[in-house]
C-alpha cells in the first residue's frame, strides 16, 4: 500500500472514531450531580439501603459534613443549637429500687455512688455535647469502655476512620466497613474492626443516625442539605463581596469627548495629593470629600453613584430560603439557624406541642436510651470488680432527667409536680432533679434548718 493511500485511509478511520464518541452517551452520566457527587442507582448493590456503600464513599461524605461543621457558619450555629437542647447543662441520673421493693432491699446508695462517680471522673457533661456533635456531623459515634480495676468504667471516642474492614477480610459479606454482624442477622454485631484488630462488640457502643437499623453505618445531619449550606456561604460571600465593592466606589465621573491625556490631566489637578506606589513606580492621586461636598461639574463631565442601584434584598430573599430549606431538615424554627429573631417568637416555637420540641423530645429520648444502655455496663463493670452486689442490676432502677425543653411556667408547673407528689407519683428526689435541684443537698439544708 503506499503512503498516500495509508495516510487516506488512517485519516478515514480517525474521522469515523471521532463521530463514533461524539455520539456516544456514557450510561453514568446520569448518576452523577452537577458539582460530581455521585448516585446509587435503585436496585444496585448497597449497604443495606445506604447511599454509602463502600468505605471511600462513607469517608468522602463524612469529609464534606466535616468541612461544613468546621468551616460554614450556619452548619456551626444548627449544631451548637441541637447541643444546648439536647444535653443543656447536662442529664441528671438518679438509682431507686425497683418497683416492688423497698430502698434497703436495694443498693440505692452504692449505685448512685458509681454514678455519680463515673460522671466526675469520665467528663461526662462534656462528653455528653461531644457525642451530640459527633453523632449529627460524622452520622454516628463510637465509645469503647475500658474496665478499670478501682470498678469505675473509663469512656473514650473512637474515630469512624478507625473502624475499618482488614484486606483479609474483605470479602466476607459479614465484615463490611469494620463491623462484623451475624451472617443471618445484620442487626446483631459481634465486633468492630478498630486498626485491624476485632474488638468485642460488649466494649464498643455505637450510636449511629439517619439511616435504617439494618445499615451498618450512619450518614451525617446535614449530608441530604449540605449543596445548601454550601450555596448558602457562597451566596452571603458574594453579596457582602459585591456590596463592599459598590460601597467602595463613592462615585464615577464620566468625562464627554474626553481624551485619556486630558481626563489623566484634569484628574491630576483636582487630586489632594499624590502617593507614588514603590513598587509598580504608578503614581495615584487621592482627592478628599468631606461630608456636605458640592460638585460642580463642567460642561460634558457627568456623575455617577452606583451605590444607589444597589439592591441587596433581592439577593436576601433567596439566602432565607435557602436558610428555610435546611431549617426544614432541622426541623428548628429558622431563627435557631440563623440566630435572626425578628420574625419569630421563642415562646410561640417552643410551645409543649410545637414540631420544634417534638423533634427534641424524640432525639433526647433515643439519647436517654442510649446513655442507660451505657450506664448498664458501667454498673456491669462495678459488679466484676467487687464493688457493687451481685444483685445490684437487678434491684437497681436507673433514672435519667433530661433539661426541659418546653417554655416554662415555674409557678404552673411547681403547681402540677406537687399534685403528682401529693398523691404518690412522684417522688421529691425527682420533684428536685426537674428543678435543677440536689435532691441530698436540699433534703440535708431542711433537716439543719428544723
Amino acid at each position: 500500500m503506499l503512503k498516500n493511500d495509508y495516510d487516506r485511509w488512517e485519516k478515514r478511520l480517525l474521522e469515523a472514531f471521532d463521530e463514533m464518541w461524539d455520539g456516544f452517551v456514557d450510561p453514568a452520566d446520569a448518576l452523577v450531580d452537577g458539582d460530581g457527587t455521585c448516585w446509587t442507582p435503585l436496585g444496585g448493590k448497597t449497604n443495606g439501603g445506604s447511599v454509602c456503600a463502600t468505605p471511600q464513599q462513607l469517608e468522602a461524605v463524612r469529609n464534606q459534613c466535616r468541612a461544613l461543621a468546621m468551616g460554614n457558619e450556619f452548619a456551626i450555629n444548627g449544631h451548637e443549637n441541637r447541643i444546648s437542647y439536647l444535653v443543656g447543662s447536662g442529664h441528671a441520673y438518679r438509682a431507686a429500687a425497683r418497683r416492688g421493693l423497698r430502698p434497703e432491699e436495694a443498693p440505692v446508695d452504692e449505685v448512685q455512688n458509681v454514678l455519680d462517680e463515673f460522671v466526675r471522673v469520665n467528663r461526662w457533661r462534656q462528653r455528653q455535647q461531644e457525642i451530640v456533635r459527633r453523632r449529627d456531623r460524622d452520622g454516628e459515634v463510637f465509645l469503647r469502655l475500658f474496665q478499670s480495676p478501682d470498678g469505675i468504667s473509663r469512656v473514650r471516642f473512637v474515630e469512624p476512620g478507625q473502624v475499618a474492614t482488614p484486606t483479609d477480610r474483605a470479602d466476607d459479606p459479614a465484615a463490611t466497613l469494620g463491623i462484623l454482624t451475624d451472617p443471618a442477622d445484620v442487626e446483631t454485631v459481634r465486633g468492630y474492626f478498630i486498626d485491624g484488630q476485632l474488638v468485642d462488640a460488649a466494649e464498643i457502643q455505637h450510636r449511629k443516625a439517619n439511616v435504617d437499623a439494618n445499615v451498618k453505618r450512619g450518614l451525617p445531619l446535614f449530608y441530604p442539605v449540605r449543596k445548601n449550606l454550601r450555596r448558602a456561604e457562597k451566596l452571603l460571600r458574594n453579596m457582602s463581596v459585591v456590596a463592599e465593592i459598590q460601597s467602595a466606589i463613592a462615585l464615577i465621573r464620566k468625562h464627554h469627548a474626553g481624551t485619556k491625556t486630558s481626563v489623566q490631566q484634569f484628574v491630576a489637578d483636582a487630586a489632594d495629593a499624590t502617593v507614588a506606589d514603590p513598587n509598580s513606580g504608578r503614581t495615584r492621586h487621592v482627592r478628599r470629600y468631606a461630608p456636605g461636598t458640592i460638585l460642580d461639574a463642567f460642561a460634558g463631565t457627568d456623575y455617577e453613584f452606583p451605590t444607589i442601584g444597589l439592591d441587596v434584598s433581592r439577593y436576601v430573599a433567596v439566602l432565607q430560603a435557602e436558610l428555610r430549606a435546611i431549617a426544614a431538615r432541622l426541623v428548628m424554627p429558622e431563627f435557631m439557624l440563623t440566630s435572626d429573631a425578628s420574625n419569630a417568637n421563642y415562646a410561640s416555637t417552643m410551645v409543649a406541642e410545637g414540631p420544634a420540641v417534638k423533634m427534641f423530645s424524640r432525639l433526647q429520648h433515643d439519647m436517654i436510651e442510649d446513655d442507660l444502655e451505657l450506664l448498664d455496663r458501667v454498673l456491669a463493670d462495678a459488679v466484676a470488680a467487687g464493688r457493687l452486689a451481685p444483685h445490684a442490676r437487678q434491684t437497681v432502677l436507673v433514672e435519667a432527667i433530661p433539661p426541659t425543653l418546653a417554655v416554662r411556667d415555674r409557678l404552673k408547673e411547681t403547681q402540677a409536680d406537687a399534685i403528682l407528689l401529693r398523691n404518690g407519683a412522684m417522688s421529691p428526689a425527682t420533684m428536685a432533679l426537674r428543678h435543677g435541684l440536689d435532691p441530698e443537698r436540699e433534703l440535708g439544708a431542711g433537716t439543719s434548718g428544723e
